[in-house]
């Protein structure tokens, strides 16, 4: 146990005399890569009690790939039943008038099963989302901050985490947008079918390849801003929980408090990711649905009204979504004993610059 830089920062509050005064506290040596050596600093490596590998090893970036499959495909099967009415009610306003109205008609239409439309596209298809985006978040993060430097890298922090999720989202929307299609048209298109098995085949027959991408650019509008703030606003936000509201250090906190933590920070980072990405993925929606559409075609005809229909229902999706992510995430983190980095410090060579040590 030991008190972290911002936690003596904050303590000695710098901003209430014109002088500094901060106190330098000794920290145990990290246990840090010969290679990369800024990025493990950025990160504040964590401390080497009882962790199952090296921050930034290979190891490291397949078990968070892991965790990335785990958090992105349960959460969004497990939500699969609010998703279907909330597809419905962007692509069919008329019909669905409303949350408890998509519920009630789907229920007298296709019975209980019927909430489970779309649940094995949904599976595959964010699950390999979560793969590439969990992934190549950290691939990313590391090999921009070795770019930037080690006193950047902290003083960017936050264009770091937009510039690696923004990266990660790219390679994964390839990954998502063929289930994505298939999951849309099984929800929004009665009759067409039923299961991923009758809809793959019907699909390549009618538009080929093209119908299990022809939605990757809309989903780079809907997810890649999703994504950048899902990430960036969910490490800023931890960082300031732990300043301002947690009452002790991080390093103080037990697991299950720094978990507790973690689900806070992602519920709020999700509310936010909602609102910025509403407008593209009501776009996804009836682009997918409808064959022969394209993106511009669709946003003229929703216009500025009609793509933030199901906002309420999206903002109820994804902030539990999120939250559930960012806590599946880190549980996974725990659980193989990788590197949980508390939040950035302030280098020594940049305190120095600064004056704020001898």
């Amino acid at each position: 146990m030991y008190p972290t830089t911002l936690t003596q920062l904050a303590r000695s509050n710098p901003f209430s005399a014109p002088l500094f005064s901060v106190q330098q506290v000794e920290e145990p040596k990290q246990n840090l890569a010969s290679n990369g050596g800024s990025t493990r600093r950025f990160a504040a490596a964590a401390a080497v009690d009882d962790v199952s590998c090296e921050f930034g090893s290979n190891k490291y970036y397949a078990l968070c790939g892991f965790g990335g499959i785990l958090s992105c495909g349960l959460t969004h099967t497990a939500m699969v039943p609010l998703d279907l009415v909330k597809c419905r009610l962007q692509v069919d306003p008329d019909k669905y008038k409303g949350i408890g109205t998509g519920f009630k008609i789907t229920l007298k239409e296709d019975g209980v099963r019927g909430l489970g439309k779309g649940w094995a596209p949904t599976f595959i298809g964010y699950s390999m989302q979560g793969l590439c985006k969990f992934g190549f978040y950290e691939v990313f993060k590391i090999f921009y901050s070795d770019l930037m430097g080690e006193e950047n890298s902290y003083l960017w922090r936050t264009s770091l985490y937009l510039a690696a999720s923004a990266s990660a989202e790219f390679f994964a929307d390839i990954a998502l947008a063929p289930m994505e299609a298939c999951k849309v048209r099984i929800q929004t298109q009665p009759g067409y079918a039923n299961t991923l098995r009758e809809c793959v085949p019907k699909m390549w027959a009618e538009e080929g390849v093209w119908a299990f991408y022809k939605g990757v650019v809309p989903l780079w509008m809907r997810q890649i801003p999703y994504t950048m703030m899902k990430f960036s606003c969910f490490e800023r936000t931890v960082e300031l929980l732990y300043k301002h509201v947690v009452p002790k250090p991080r390093a103080e906190c037990s697991k299950g408090e720094q978990l507790i933590v973690t689900f806070v920070a992602g519920y709020i980072a999700g509310v936010f990711c909602a609102i910025v990405s509403h407008p593209a993925d009501s776009v996804v929606s009836v682009l997918n649905k409808e064959s022969g559409s394209t993106a511009v075609g669709v946003l003229k005809k929703l216009g500025p009204k009609g793509v933030w229909k199901g906002l309420v229902a999206r903002i109820i999706m994804i902030g539990t979504l999120t939250a559930l992510q960012w806590f599946i995430y880190d549980s996974v983190k725990v659980y193989f004993r990788l590197p949980r980095p508390p939040p950035p410090e302030m280098p020594e060579s940049l305190k120095k610059k600064l004056g704020l040590t001898e």
